[in-house]
């Protein structure tokens, strides 16, 4: 790591599980700040300054879930949610409220270090690659429209509001009308090749697209699947 280094904000209210965290970011070359108050964390978060935050999903003051939407409203920064909870519901709630993945507890030291290298890594290319692009683009199709430049979508001109990744997914297929892409493609050009996790998020990003635009979610229009191949956005 070279220049700065990468500040990296820690949310979380175990005071021993904050400083192995900040420890092995330490090591690894990136700079840490703890923070055990959740509207502490909240504001912190937002004064700027910060590659990514690791937020606890249980805190003191405001949960997790709830910084996260907050932060998310604000400003465009990957978020690691850091919980105990095993449950799907919890995971998928909390990507909902706009984090860009989970980590359980307990993890090890190397895990946390890729996890945090390859979203820092994988929010620059994204953030190169927008700024590289036409800042006025914008997809038209009636019905719905994506305004590249500010981040919103509007379905029959209501606007909807989507996490990091439900965006870049939609952008990404509706970019690419009438072409069908498999989950394994999908997944490298949303999350990453280096990402850590698991395909299935392809699917559980599809379906809440699905429920956002499409009239019918279970009947789709729009983000059809193409059984044994993908999926493939339909104007």
């Amino acid at each position: 790591m070279t220049g700065a280094k990468k500040k990296i904000l820690i949310i979380e209210d175990d005071k021993v599980i904050a400083d192995v965290e900040k420890d092995f970011l330490e090591l690894d070359g990136f700079e840490a700040v703890i923070e055990h108050d959740g509207l502490k964390g909240k504001e912190l978060a937002l004064s700027g300054g910060f590659a990514l935050i690791l937020l606890d999903l249980m805190l003191p003051g405001l949960d997790g879930m709830s910084i996260c939407r907050e932060i998310r409203r604000k400003i465009d920064i990957p978020i690691l949610m850091v919980t105990a909870k095993l449950e799907d519901s919890d995971k998928i709630k909390g990507l909902g409220f706009g984090a860009n993945d989970y980590i359980v507890k307990p993890f090890s030291a190397t895990e946390l270090v890729a996890r945090v290298k390859s979203h820092i890594a994988q929010y620059e290319r994204l953030t190169q690659k927008s700024n590289q692009q036409n800042k006025n683009e914008e997809i038209d199709f009636g019905w719905l429209r994506i305004n590249n430049t500010t981040h919103r979508v509007y379905v029959e001109d209501t606007e909807i509001t989507l996490n990091p990744k439900e965006y870049d997914l939609l952008y990404f297929l509706a970019s690419n009308p009438e072409t069908v892409f498999s989950k394994d493609t999908i997944y490298d050009r949303i999350w990453g090749e280096d990402m850590y996790g698991d395909i299935n998020t392809v699917k559980e990003h599809i379906s809440r697209l699905r429920k956002k635009i499409e009239a019918n979610p279970a009947e789709p229009l729009h983000i059809e699947t193409v059984w044994g191949a993908g999926y493939r956005f339909i104007k």
